[in-house]
């Protein structure tokens, strides 16, 4: 019952955390969501979520700033937006968090690896559940629910490819390429596994595509087509850094641990007509990233 009540106290925090990120953030504050003194709160929160609270608050609030940048956000108005002070300050924390500055990062937009938490109430459950079945070689899954707005996908359909492999041996290894020049795109390329009612027939469930503005009115290139996704939820799995050369056995991991992984301890369903299900290139530093669709309860 004690494990209990600081498992709760820590979700509080955390929540609170998540819905005050713009803006000042004390150590009294949490302390008073948490019902402990201040000096407790900090000590049970690192115990159970593996960092003091400001480093937790500050690694959040640089990986949304670096999402804001992705999109295309100025540099100082993403700095104050979250609490950073000051430009300077700002490309110093962006800097040591990511190994190149702000600006830079705005304008290339390399892969970076972003930190995505899991909720203390959730990561309690599961272990007491037993859900989570991971590799010796596997640390943490690290799981957040993140907002998608509406959009478009632009999309290279197969034929009857189930996955990465059949893809490329129906469409070719060379679409990531073709996608990643699109210079309208929101986001990174994805591999996605389509809904029932997205698949066109004659065509296969997984494909290749890139996310662009509700408000596209581009074509896309020849062969590709373009549909509608609504605004929706994704519940996105990123797995612990692997070494480049074990990206199959990083990929495994994460299945095994979304395969039994119950949404409904944080308060969602898996809602599969929603949007594609999608993976982002397994990328050893940043570990492998994957997205289902979910509803609230």
């Amino acid at each position: 019952m004690e494990k209990w009540n600081k498992v709760k106290a820590v979700a509080r925090m955390q929540d609170y955390i998540a819905s005050h990120i713009k803006e000042p953030i004390t150590l009294r504050m949490l302390a008073e969501e948490a019902g402990y003194s201040p000096w407790h709160a900090a000590r049970i929160f690192k115990e159970l979520v593996g960092r003091p609270p400001f480093d937790y608050i500050r690694t959040i609030r640089l990986s949304l700033a670096a999402k804001e940048l992705y999109v295309g956000s100025k540099v100082i108005d993403v700095s104050l937006d979250f609490v950073f002070g000051s430009h300077e300050g700002f490309t110093r924390a962006f800097s040591k968090q990511f190994g190149m500055p702000p600006k830079i990062y705005a304008k290339e937009k390399p892969p970076i690896k972003t930190f995505m938490p899991m909720n203390a109430r959730a990561y309690y459950l599961t272990k007491q559940k037993g859900e989570t079945k991971m590799s010796k070689n596997t640390n943490t899954v690290f799981v957040q629910v993140v907002e998608r707005p509406q959009r478009k996908l632009i999309i290279k359909r197969g034929k009857n490819a189930t996955h990465y492999y059949e893809y490329c041996e129906e469409v070719g290894c060379d679409i990531w390429d073709v996608l990643s020049g699109i210079k309208d795109a929101l986001y990174e390329p994805i591999g996605v596994w389509l809904p029932k009612n997205m698949i066109e027939p004659g065509t296969s469930m997984y494909a290749q595509g890139v996310e662009v503005a509700a408000d596209y009115s581009g074509k896309g290139p020849d062969g590709y087509d373009v549909i509608d996704l609504p605004p929706c939820k994704m519940m996105v799995f990123q797995g612990p850094p692997f070494d480049d050369e074990k990206f199959e056995a990083a990929i495994g991991d994460l299945w095994e641990v979304m395969k039994t992984y119950d949404p409904k301890i944080y308060g969602f369903e898996w809602a599969e007509e929603d949007a594609p299900r999608f993976q982002l290139a397994p990328i050893g530093y940043r570990g492998y990233i994957e997205a289902r669709p979910v509803r609230p309860l």
